[in-house]
């Protein structure tokens, strides 16, 4: 008898087996684009019984572009599809990038802007504060981190101050970055009677199927006037110049003009996705004017309707690169569609760089990197080390001309996982800046014989490292 009940319990198993492996390759097979990963989820579900699907299920289905889809017609207003707002007499070789722009982002290049560079947090935040301090409508501030510290509690504070006095504050930071089991600045703020939301975030761990999916965004948008947005998160670490412990360098900008719709607009639709709230009304119209001499457009990404995005622009503007590609991003480990571009651009001849730390706050990283280079200097790429400390800056410039600026990391979590916010530039002036900072960055550059020289279990580590590419 027992024997019977251990052959019917097999029996069942192995039924269930059939069926949920039967049912992760029909969904892997409608909805997975990548072949390497449909055949990695389809291989988990087949030799690993139950189990594998299991984990398809909690971590393969992407759930967040069904939900972000059904809010899609609730949002503030529609994208605009079109040309730049100020069309070219005479053909520019950046032109196909611009069109390709229109076309991925449904946003169009707005004229008339200014933007201000503003070094680590030491520069940044007071002028933010005093946007915040400014404010006589509202308040919209999106962060992956917001501590309650040195750097935080000030902005803790402003918001607190704003809101009392009848400013529309809504402010955004992500459920894992700004604390999982204990966010210290959303407990303040909502002492404070701030509407704050931690996005993705339950504290029911088997609630919260979306740990891979961060809100990676740095947004701040005052009276739908002035705007701030970049790399630079919200904590002490980033005050550089008072010495912490662990001092992260980083690189922000200040904007003002037409294209704050489009930050503003970006901030709406996620607090929309967060919180199924719709912030209308004239607190939240956009009165930006012509400022300023550049030309930019936001260029948003995410598992959602905006996947690969931000991947596809700097595609884009590698494939239309001429003469110089500079880079500066704090963790570098793109797919092979963008190591092939950057190494058929320097082929052709355009000077291509890429600045990397030279030590991350992710050793991990920086071991996987090390093997992702290679075939860079073999195709003629420059690679070099940041001077320390690690710097968190997402810089780009294309030709001297075409700057890309903004949250997302080059690697696949940005590309694929989370959702950022980025900000391609056409200004001269500005790129002309980013160079400079980033030719002050340089350390040294790395060489073939220094790959070389690692002893067999270093390039082992590395190379095992690298494996785990789509998740660090």
């Amino acid at each position: 008898m027992f024997n019977d009940f251990l052959l019917s319990q097999t029996t069942l198993l192995s039924v269930l087996h059939v069926v949920l492996a039967a049912g992760v390759m029909t969904h892997v097979l409608l909805t997975k684009r990548d072949t390497s990963a449909s055949i990695g989820w389809i291989g988990l579900a087949l030799l690993s019984p139950i189990v594998g699907s299991v984990i398809y299920f909690l971590f393969g289905i992407n759930r967040v572009r069904r939900r972000a889809q059904r809010l899609r017609d609730q949002r503030r207003t529609p994208r605009t599809r079109g040309n730049e707002s100020h069309p070219r007499d005479k053909p520019h070789h950046l032109d196909g990038l611009r069109r390709t722009g229109a076309l991925i982002t449904e946003r169009r290049i707005e004229a008339g802007n200014s933007v201000a560079l503003l070094r680590d947090g030491d520069a940044a935040y007071p002028q933010m504060l005093k946007a915040i301090d400014d404010a006589e409508r509202s308040v919209a501030l999106s962060s992956y981190i917001l501590r309650s510290d040195k750097a935080g509690n000030p902005f803790i504070a402003a918001l607190a101050a704003a809101q009392r006095r009848g400013v529309a504050v809504r402010v955004l930071v992500d459920g894992i970055g700004s604390g999982y089991f204990y966010s210290g600045a959303c407990r303040h703020l909502r002492a404070l009677g701030v509407p704050v939301a931690q996005f993705l975030h339950s504290s029911l761990p088997w609630r919260m199927p979306f740990l891979n999916m961060r809100t990676h965004k740095k947004i701040l948008v005052v009276d739908g006037r002035i705007g701030f947005a970049g790399g630079l998160n919200i904590g002490a670490e980033n005050l550089v110049a008072t010495e912490p412990r662990t001092p992260v360098r980083d690189t922000h900008f200040r904007f003002e003009g037409p294209m704050i719709e489009q930050l503003l607009d970006a901030f709406i639709e996620d607090w929309l996705f967060a919180t199924g709230e719709l912030l209308e009304g004239d607190a939240w119209a956009c009165r930006a004017t012509s400022n300023g001499p550049a030309a930019a457009r936001v260029v948003t990404s995410g598992p959602d309707q905006d996947l690969e995005k931000v991947e596809f622009i700097i595609l884009q503007a590698i494939s239309c690169a001429q003469s110089s590609i500079r880079v500066m991003t704090p963790y570098f480990l793109p797919d092979e569609r963008v190591v092939t571009a950057l190494a058929l651009a320097a082929m052709r001849g355009v000077a291509v760089e890429i600045l990397v730390p030279t030590r991350s706050n992710r050793r991990i990283v920086d071991w996987a990197t090390r093997t992702q280079i290679e075939p860079l200097l073999d195709a003629g790429c420059r690679l070099s080390e940041a001077n320390p400390p690690f710097d968190h800056s997402k810089l780009m410039t294309v030709d001297g001309i075409w700057c890309l600026i903004g949250s997302a990391n080059w690697d696949m979590r940005s590309f694929r996982l989370n959702f950022e916010l980025n900000v391609e530039i056409y200004l001269p002036s500005l790129a002309e800046q980013l160079d400079a900072l980033m030719t002050a960055s340089r350390r040294r550059s790395l060489s073939h014989d220094e790959l070389r020289a690692r002893t067999l279990p270093i390039r082992l580590r590395d190379a095992a490292a690298r494996l785990a590419l789509p998740y660090l």
